[in-house]
């Protein structure tokens, strides 16, 4: 009986605890702080663990059943569904997803130079000599070169068949991503091919068009969603690239421990983006190929464009820095 007084009193005041904040988690845990949350989430591991010793050494007795009651309480409220899986998907896009894209700046800046640099020389390449978009893209380009030395685009798309472009679009966007962001597993290289390939074809379609005196015609198609999608495809470039280097330079720890945290922070960006490439697909399928303004696109694309640089720089940080200050007390 004295061990039993002893394991009491030594615990009775997490339960105590425990219970005040099942109260108000019961009426409504949306209200919680992060602190709070993290709070609940400890009490109720402890008290699982002293169930645990209490089935043991006290069976049958009152603590016994009385703890059965508020760990039963604990996991009915904590695992009933909603109100936490929003507030963790609330939490991840409010804080944790431009944190990480802060912290893969650097990787994402390789990625967009790895990108623009061959742009900008197949777009000079093929403004001098139009011939050699063959010679950089391959032969399956002839088909586009005839459309444009007919004087024809190829992004025009009917508005009947706008909702399937979307959906195909989006479809290719994912692909270059998740293309971009698996290449981490061969060390970068298959990242930087992909990178360094989109550069050139859109490089070589520009100089191509500029030849021909129709770029503007593609500039006023790019220009509503190319921000947030040549952003989430450097994004994912940089993920990749992330990777890569936790193989090439795992630091203090085993190369697979390192590729297994890095991949980590890799999905969790991935899963971030994909709206975002949703976004820009269906301003690609309804928005870019319409007969709107082109300023009117280029504010589509200006606006997006800050919003999105604007959330992934500036969120989350107000909180960061209340979880430094709070460590360096």
């Amino acid at each position: 009986m004295k061990n039993l007084n002893q394991f009491v009193g030594k615990k009775q005041s997490d339960w105590r605890k425990l219970e005040a904040l099942l109260d108000r988690a019961e009426k409504r845990i949306q209200a919680f702080s992060d602190e709070e949350l993290d709070e609940l989430g400890k009490l109720y591991r402890q008290a699982a663990s002293d169930l645990a010793l209490a089935q043991r050494d006290f069976p049958g007795q009152k603590v016994t059943r009385y703890l059965n009651g508020i760990v039963a309480r604990s996991h009915a409220v904590i695992y009933r569904g909603d109100p936490m899986k929003v507030r963790t998907i609330r939490t991840f896009f409010a804080r944790t997803f431009p944190q990480i894209y802060r912290k893969l700046w650097p990787y994402t800046l390789i990625a967009f130079l790895v990108f623009l640099i061959p742009a900008i020389i197949a777009f000079f390449v093929v403004l001098r000599n139009p011939d050699a978009i063959t010679r950089l893209l391959g032969q399956d380009v002839q088909e586009l070169v005839k459309q444009v030395e007919q004087g024809e685009m190829w992004t025009e798309i009917a508005p009947a068949v706008r909702s399937t472009a979307s959906t195909a679009i989006l479809t290719n966007n994912i692909q270059v991503m998740f293309f971009s962001f698996a290449g981490g597993v061969t060390a970068g290289l298959l990242t930087l091919y992909v990178l360094f390939f989109n550069g050139l074809q859109i490089g070589a379609l520009f100089g191509l068009l500029q030849a021909h005196g129709m770029s503007a015609n593609l500039a006023t198609f790019i220009i509503a969603h190319g921000v947030i999608e040549l952003s989430v495809i450097f994004l994912s470039g940089g993920i990749g690239l992330y990777i890569g280097d936790g193989l090439l330079r795992p630091g203090l720890q085993r190369r697979r421990d390192a590729l297994a945290d890095r991949a980590r922070t890799g999905v969790q960006a991935i899963l971030g983006s994909i709206p975002l490439l949703v976004i820009a697909g269906l301003i690609e399928g309804f928005i870019s190929p319409s007969a709107l303004p082109w300023q009117i696109k280029a504010a589509v694309g200006a606006g997006s464009g800050l919003l999105l640089y604007g959330y992934w720089l500036l969120a989350g940080r107000k909180m960061h820095r209340r979880l430094e200050h709070r460590m360096r007390r």
